[in-house]
């Protein structure tokens, strides 16, 4: 069974795509890293996913949509940050009520970094196939105030990242993946 954290590398036109979405690549990361670095061992396997050509089409998320469906039922949630790592707020969910009142159970964790909102629906191009299956998702929601500044331009480099909202972000995709892939059983469908 199958935890699945994301971000793509799809910096296509100018700029470095450091913010988007070279951030939510290296939370994702980061999430595994600390969890690693924890000695911590969830019951289900922490699969980190870095997309590839989601400005093209979504190319790499079909691909490797095509290549795993056959295994859609071990997958227990589909995690993608694609909106800068900015402050985060919480996260955006699709799933049924029962699912989505485990996810507002575990953001309570948050607290003490203020973190604990649970807004609906998830986005993200690349994991927009498996939510459509019945795979429940999860997006991270931060402030998009100056996202607009940066997406897509020549000032999208590694200066626009701030540590402290990035590790910030880090933790909401540490603690969310690792309690879910360490529960007892799957998130209801």
């Amino acid at each position: 069974q199958i935890v699945l954290v994301s971000g793509h590398l799809d910096s296509w036109d100018v700029g470095q795509g450091a913010m988007d979405d070279g951030g939510g690549a290296f939370i994702s990361w980061e999430a595994l890293s600390l969890i690693k670095d924890l000695g911590l061992r969830p019951k289900r396997t922490l699969r980190l996913v870095l997309w590839t050509a989601e400005e093209q089409g979504g190319i790499g998320a079909e691909q490797y949509y095509q290549l795993h469906k056959e295994n859609i039922s071990n997958f227990d949630i589909v995690m993608e940050s694609d909106e800068g790592t900015f402050k985060p707020s919480g996260l955006g969910f699709t799933g049924n009520a029962k699912a989505r009142d485990i996810v507002k159970e575990i953001m309570t964790l948050l607290q003490p970094i203020n973190v604990t909102d649970v807004y609906d629906d998830a986005d993200g191009m690349d994991i927009d196939y498996w939510m459509r299956d019945g795979v429940p998702g999860a997006s991270l929601r931060d402030d998009l105030s100056k996202y607009f500044w940066f997406h897509h331009s020549q000032g999208d480099t590694m200066t626009v990242q701030d540590p402290n909202q990035m590790n910030l972000c880090a933790a909401v995709w540490t603690v969310v993946s690792y309690v879910i892939a360490d529960m007892e059983e799957m998130l209801p469908r």
